[in-house]
């Protein structure tokens, strides 16, 4: 991952997306510290996971074992607590 200084990066914007999108993410710095990485769009979606919920669910190893059967999710029916107000 190349680093950037704030200035540079600035003053020279359009090569950092360019490379960002060509060769990866690309690292900023502010007074010397890490601040920002900047990222392409496919290298955005693939990490943030650009599914559902449901999809996510879907796709995780225990839905497989509910689905064959070698997972059981039961669940007690509390019927809550009483309460005096």
């Amino acid at each position: 991952m190349r680093k950037w200084k704030l200035e540079d990066a600035k003053n020279r914007f359009s090569d950092l997306v360019r490379r960002a999108e060509a060769g990866g993410p690309q690292l900023v710095t502010k007074s010397g510290r890490d601040a920002v990485v900047v990222l392409s769009v496919e290298d955005y979606s693939r990490l943030a996971g650009a599914g559902s919920l449901v999809e996510f669910l879907g796709a995780s190893p225990l839905a497989d074992a509910f689905r064959e059967g070698e997972l059981e999710i039961d669940r007690p029916r509390d019927m809550g607590r009483d309460l005096s107000l």
